[in-house]
């Protein structure tokens, strides 16, 4: 995997400013500023939903988090607005059509669209 697919939030401690790293339409990084709200969640994409021992429900996201009891409306390709501080899930966003997407990887890396 690489680093830049975990949508990197960066924090800067000495003078409060907080950066998101995203991509242009070329595929280069693109610093973003954030406010500090912006900056307590992450959105991440749901890879696998499961049950964990004794029944409990969890999803693993792309990077690797577990949320236990999310919203059982959430499906894999879903994503989740993820609270950094208490690894829960605040929000979720359907992978259905008619949502914007942002790409992350490949030829079209950095564009927005509509999904279909």
């Amino acid at each position: 995997k690489k680093w830049y697919q975990r949508r990197v939030r960066v924090s800067i401690a000495k003078t409060g400013e907080h950066f998101r790293m995203l991509f242009d339409v070329k595929g280069r990084l693109l610093i973003h500023r954030i406010k500090k709200e912006e900056a307590a969640y992450k959105l991440c994409n749901v890879k696998s939903v499961r049950t964990a021992a004794k029944g409990v429900p969890v999803i693993t996201t792309h990077d690797g988090r577990t949320i236990r009891y999310p919203d059982p409306l959430i499906k894999m390709h879903d994503t989740v607005k993820g609270d950094i501080a208490t690894n829960k899930a605040v929000d979720y966003i359907k992978f259905a059509p008619g949502n914007l997407a942002y790409i992350t990887g490949g030829q079209n890396c950095g564009r927005i669209g509509i999904i279909t």
